[in-house]
């Protein structure tokens, strides 16, 4: 035992004395001059490093180096730059004098993917044909190889042409060269924007094989968490796979095999963009369920803006976005300007505002800032509603045009959903033509204007019995007309339609017909969107309801009787001219019986004097 422990001393030291000699006689400075040059023979790319190189024996043998700046060929700023680069290189193969590098580590690196930092070929430099990159001389004594990259707290700066930079830190980078011109990647780094954090961190496979400028990606792991400004307050965090190509030529970036988990929705399917003077892009995604509820955050209305804020239920509060003083106010929807592209997508289940439509079906075409909305479909219960339409984002202001086709949509429903205190129900369908500045709820009870038809059955207004309300104000005016007890104190109509007009809030409806089997009425009327106020004028005709038959009630089933409805819509008022109906009916009554009267005594003066009183009663 103490010849075995005697030997392992002896070699360990035999060890710590050949690496010692190996640092004291080798001098990392020789490599400078031959790593500078073999990067740039190879790639073309200037490598510059500042200080003296020096050695670092413990835990691995490596060489250390000051601050580094790498730069592509005709850049004005590098590529990538960084106070400290370590060089792990292998023992062994420094005794053969080849120089292999096991693992490149920055630390606190700058990444520059800007137009400064790309490679520019010199105005009117000559092009030899089939020019291509000098390569090493196999004759050199040495050889270079670098099987792993490691980046630690760093900073990639990104931008594409004119665009706005945007930034990713606390970068943590491991790449490891599994075969040729492929490797394994680790990669996590945050995006702070807007006061909104993205944390990011994902695992790859790349394969380079391709070609020179062309590189393939199978993202096997990706986990992402997204919360700040008008979002939710839970944020947006979830998971996803991918495949990824990029093509130097014609610049295009390809995602196939797209599996997207976000909070409790799911996306599926590819996309592609072609990067240059105008983006390209190309999208087809298609979803099992996507719920916007736990994706958008919904801005709580203004209190006081509508009469029935207090009871309605509070929205949680959402962080809004900065507003930068002295900052150029951003035209809505200006990431469509200088783009062509075209988008489908297909949702089983979508839930929005609390209403779940299935098979939404929708088609985008963008052209330079016109975006047409070709197709945009969908099922809500039994009904279908459709809203094809344009947003037009070329000039200084947007226009957003929708043409509506809804087909025996619920409505109690829609209206809880954009907060309409309105307590209507019934089967809802609507063809007609509505533009704006903005798609958003406030926005369309402010500033939209359109026009439509609409029908509805088996409506039901809560709160207003117009039956009930008719024969109980005949029933207290004349004794003659008894109604049948009814305690349902609500509107109810099989069949009603009307023309809407929406000017900037106010909502105009015209020609309003409707018809149950106890009642007909026609009208007309205005609601403010804004105030949540109406005034409505109708004539109603109640044909059921009796519990009597008789002259009168004959009478009254023809007359039609003036209703006013005004006021807030969660307490409305109304106001009934009955007496005046009444007296008509009792003046006609008179009239005709004096007529009567009249042709039986056609010979009596007093028969003459009352003809002639009724003619000029006539005759007013």
């Amino acid at each position: 035992m103490r010849r075995l422990l005697t030997a392992l001393m002896i070699l360990l030291v035999v060890l710590l004395a050949g690496l010692t000699a190996l640092v004291l006689l080798i001098n990392p400075n020789d490599f400078r001059q031959y790593m500078v040059q073999t990067v740039e023979q190879r790639s073309g790319y200037k490598l510059t490093l500042d200080g003296a190189l020096r050695w670092h024996v413990w835990p691995q043998l490596s060489i250390l180096s000051g601050r580094m700046s790498l730069t592509a060929p005709g850049g004005s700023e590098p590529l990538v730059s960084a106070d400290n680069m370590r060089l792990d290189v292998a023992l062994l193969p420094l005794l053969s004098h080849r120089l292999q590098v096991e693992q490149v580590m920055l630390k606190k690196a700058v990444i520059q993917l800007t137009p400064q930092s790309e490679e520019r070929r010199p105005e009117n430099a000559p092009v030899a044909p089939g020019e291509t990159r000098a390569r090493v001389s196999e004759h050199r004594g040495w050889s270079f190889d670098i099987g792993r990259l490691q980046v630690v707290d760093s900073v990639l700066v990104f931008q594409h042409a004119d665009d706005e930079q945007f930034t990713v830190r606390n970068i943590q980078l491991e790449l490891e060269k599994t075969q040729h011109r492929q490797a394994r990647i680790a990669l996590s780094g945050r995006v702070n924007r807007d006061q909104r954090d993205l944390n990011l961190s994902l695992d790859a496979v790349l394969d380079a094989c391709s070609g020179d400028s062309d590189f393939n990606a199978t993202i096997t792991r990706l986990d992402y968490q997204l919360q700040g400004a008008d979002l939710p307050a839970q944020g947006i965090r979830g998971q996803g796979t991918l495949q990824a190509r990029w093509e130097e030529e014609p610049r295009r970036l390809s995602i196939s095999s797209l599996k997207l988990a976000a909070n409790d929705s799911s996306l599926r399917g590819g996309m592609s963009v072609v990067l240059g003077e105008k983006t390209r892009w190309r999208l087809d995604l298609a979803s099992d369920n996507l719920n916007l509820d736990s994706l958008i955050a919904r801005i709580p209305r203004v209190e006081g803006e509508g009469e029935g804020d207090d009871s309605r239920q509070a929205s949680p509060a959402v962080l809004p976005r900065p507003v930068i003083a002295g900052g150029e106010d951003v035209p809505a929807y200006s990431l469509l300007h200088r783009s062509l592209g075209e988008a489908a997508l297909n949702v089983a289940s979508l839930r929005w505002r609390g209403l779940t439509f299935s098979n939404v079906s929708a088609h985008f075409i963008n052209r330079d800032g016109l975006l047409s909305i070709e197709q945009l479909d969908g099922h809500y219960g039994k009904g279908m509603i459709s809203l094809p339409g344009e947003i037009d984002a070329r000039g200084a202001r947007s226009r957003v045009v929708f043409q509506p086709q809804v087909k025996e949509i619920d409505i109690a429903p829609i209206l809880r959903a954009f907060d309409y205190p309105l307590a209507l129900s019934g089967n809802l369908s609507m063809r007609g033509r509505f533009s704006g500045s903005r798609i958003d709820a406030e926005a369309f009870r402010h500033s939209w204007q359109g026009s439509a038809s609409v029908e509805m059955t088996n409506s039901k207004l809560e709160g207003m019995n117009f039956q009930q309300l008719v024969q109980r104000a005949v029933t207290r005016n004349s004794g003659n007309a008894q109604a049948v007890s009814n305690d349902d104190n609500a509107t109810v109509m099989q069949r009603f339609s009307a023309s809407a007009i929406l000017n900037n809030g106010q909502l105009q409806l015209q020609q309003m017909a409707g018809q149950s089997s106890v009642l007909a009425l026609t009208g007309e009327g205005a609601l403010d969107l804004v105030k949540e106020q109406c005034d409505a004028r109708f004539a109603v005709q109640v044909t059921g309801g009796w519990e009597e038959k008789g002259e009168l009630v004959e009478k009254l089933k023809q007359t039609p009787i003036p209703l006013r409805i005004y006021g807030s819509w969660n307490q409305l008022n109304y106001h009934l001219d009955v007496d005046r109906v009444l007296r008509d009916r009792l003046e006609d009554e008179g009239k005709r019986r004096l007529k009567a009267w009249a042709e039986r005594n056609k010979d009596s003066s007093k028969a003459r004097d009352v003809q002639q009183l009724l003619e000029e009663r006539d005759r007013r």
